[in-house]
């Protein structure tokens, strides 16, 4: 358990302190560096004007920056002890050694990896300036070129690749502007797809330098890399730098410093740094304004715009009275068994978002801690902090993707999170958590609540069933749906394949010559290109889906899938269902559904819009090749892709 207590800015208990860096500055070493008469020394001195603590050198394919000043500083101090100083150069290494104790410099290196994507490798310190040239020459940069600064130096290697020989060489590894040319997001180009998900949620990469990071818009990078998006299940951790080509900026370029980033750490250093980027705890990052007088940016405002998500949730209190901290252990264990994500306690979320604030916040953070320790088996490790937003105390507390789940509450309550909603975990979503684990040890012998689910598959092909109540028009519901009575829940949707280390480049990214590589560590649901029942476009990925009904002793059982992982949970009835399978369910049954009040765009088509906590939801149909007609339940605008954006009204 960890806790830590952050505030506004300036000193912070526990030792954690608001400190300014910049990671990505080039150096006349960089062949396109638009200043020609500049020293190494003015680059320090602007770092000092713009309050930063860390920054960078980052020459493009090329460590000769850092070591040019490096051999600058040698030889002056060589020269101070052989008594050979002329005045002016004493002056200089007094300045070196003053500005050097100010700031911490970090040598490092812009990568052109295959098919131009840039990406930053940082390395600490006291790292051997020939160690980073073998690290260079292990990426394939020409040895005649190690010197050049270069933009281009012919082929290195693939992303993947880079991203692992930079972190098995210990090196900070950052997607270089992640969002805009030569970005690993691939953002506005046509291809992307698996080749996307494979670059930017890779495990040997820490960090997105990305340019919205101030951005108020709704869908900034940050917010597509937090978590939420199926298909990006890893949450990043997003920076932004200046890049620089020159001391001071123009209109058009930014100078040292000029966008930087504040990290809230320990201690300046590089392990520190790099501990923070390993961690869960998102807040402890965010963009640095120029102006010190302006307000620091406010991640609680920031969050209550998303509202409540999949990654996220609010809590006006978390006092034991009235259930309070009940329901915050509650999201807790969902957040645990799901995504991991963040809770704010002290705002209440909705349509009339408010933060209230935490009047005794030490007394608040201990209790939740004595709360997790107590009631959430198996231990999980939570990180408690101090926020402030409106000049009010909001305690967050990060919760991490658990890696021994199912994690239970009380014993015996296990819950999972299902978009904005904590719900209690159904038999199948248990089964699934269990076989998450089995999965990463299939030495192991299988759990009995995994051989239970394999004999009540089997007990339940022996039983009659019917597929829905007669007299539901033909057109109404997807073909899964229309089984015949027969042995067996068939259905004909294609399970996701694609699970930890089984990304495969999608035709787009392959018709474009940039290969995907498997991707580690990251849950993604397969694209389908088209499924059994002939449809040509894959679905929402987000959502609830009815793919079949079986009717017993006068009450209707359905199979719901979810189309944000495409798991399965069977034998749900109208009175057992959650909140969204309940409503879908409701629609169902009433038989509601009609085919003219759909407005369609092709074979895809808009049924409702409505607005839950202030967030739009959408019921969506599909058309199959065979006139059957697939319904989408809740879907959000997370898992809206594709030609869905046009049906719905969405910007792209």
């Amino acid at each position: 358990m960890t806790i830590q207590a952050k505030n506004k800015g300036g000193p912070e208990t526990n030792k954690l302190t608001w400190r300014r860096m910049d990671l990505h500055i080039h150096t006349p070493a960089t062949k396109d560096y638009q200043e020609r008469n500049v020293t190494y020394l003015d680059l320090l001195k602007k770092a000092e004007a713009e309050r930063l603590d860390i920054m960078a050198f980052t020459d493009h394919n090329t460590i000769a920056g850092y070591a040019a000043m490096m051999q600058e500083i040698s030889d002056l101090e060589r020269w101070v002890s052989s008594d050979r100083l002329r005045p002016q150069e004493k002056d200089r290494l007094e300045e070196y050694r003053r500005l050097t104790n100010k700031i911490l410099v970090l040598p490092g290196f812009e990568l052109t990896a295959t098919f131009g994507f840039h990406i930053l490798g940082i390395f600490p310190s006291r790292t051997p300036i020939r160690s980073i040239e073998h690290v260079l020459l292990q990426l394939n940069v020409p040895f005649e070129l190690l010197d050049a600064g270069e933009t281009e130096v012919g082929p290195t290697c693939d992303v993947l690749t880079a991203y692992r020989v930079l972190n098995e060489a210990g090196a900070l590894v950052i997607a270089a502007h992640a969002n805009s040319s030569h970005g690993v997001a691939m953002f506005g180009l046509d291809i992307g797809g698996q080749t996307r998900i494979a670059y930017t949620q890779d495990p040997h990469l820490h960090a997105l330098e990305v340019t919205d990071l101030e951005s108020s818009r709704r869908r900034s990078t940050a917010s597509f890399f937090n978590g939420s998006k199926p298909q990006y299940p890893r949450r990043m951790h997003c920076i932004q730098g200046s890049d620089a080509h020159a001391v001071n900026g123009t209109r058009s370029t930014l100078g040292v410093g000029e966008r930087a980033t504040e990290v809230l750490l320990p201690e300046v250093s590089f392990a520190a740094l790099k501990e923070l980027f390993l961690s869960d705890d998102f807040a402890r990052t965010r963009p640095s304004s120029r102006n010190a007088s302006e307000p620091p940016f406010d991640h609680v405002e920031a969050a209550l715009k998303e509202g409540p998500t999949l990654v996220q949730s609010f809590h006006e209190q978390a006092t034991r009275q009235g259930g309070r901290l009940h329901a915050v252990m509650r999201d807790v264990v969902a957040f645990a068994n799901s995504n991991g994500g963040t809770i704010y306690v002290g705002v209440s979320a909705g349509r009339k978002a408010t933060v209230h604030g935490i009047d005794k916040p030490d007394e608040t953070m201990a209790e939740i801690k004595t709360a997790v320790e107590r009631t959430i088996t198996p231990p999980l490790a939570v990180t408690l902090g101090v926020l402030k937003s409106q000049g009010k105390t909001i305690v967050s507390i990060a919760v991490p993707k658990g890696d021994d789940p199912p994690y239970v509450l009380e014993g015996s309550k296990i819950y999972v999170r299902q978009e904005s909603v904590t719900n209690l975990a159904m038999r199948d979503e248990i089964v699934g958590l269990i076989k998450r684990v089995v999965k990463r040890a299939p030495s192991e012998p299988m759990p009995a609540a995994a051989s239970a689910d394999t004999a009540e598959r089997s007990q339940a092909s022996r039983q009659p069933r019917r597929s829905r109540p007669e007299g539901k028009p033909r057109s109404e519901e997807p073909s899964a749906e229309k089984m015949p009575a027969a042995k067996g829940t068939v259905d004909k949707q294609p399970e996701a394949q694609q699970r930890r280390g089984s990304a495969q480049p999608e035709p787009s990214a392959a018709k474009g010559g940039i290969p995907a590589k498997p991707v580690q560590k990251a849950e993604v649901p397969t694209e389908r290109s088209e499924s059994a029942a002939g449809v040509v476009h894959e679905p929402p990925r987000t959502g609830v889906e009815i793919v079949d009904s079986i009717e017993r002793e006068g009450v209707l059982y359905h199979t719901m899938r979810d189309l944000r992982n495409n798991n399965k949970v069977q034998n749900v009835s109208r009175t057992s269902a959650r909140f969204l399978w309940r409503y879908a369910i409701a629609l169902k049954e009433k038989e509601t559904f009609q085919e003219g009040r759909v407005k369609w765009s092709g074979n895809l088509g808009l049924w409702h819009k409505y607005f839950r906590t202030g967030q739009p939801h959408f019921d969506l149909a599909q058309k199959a090749s065979d006139g059957t007609i697939r319904i989408y339940y809740g879907v959000t605008e997370d898992g809206i892709h594709g030609e869905w954006k046009s049906v719905v009204g969405m910007e792209d």
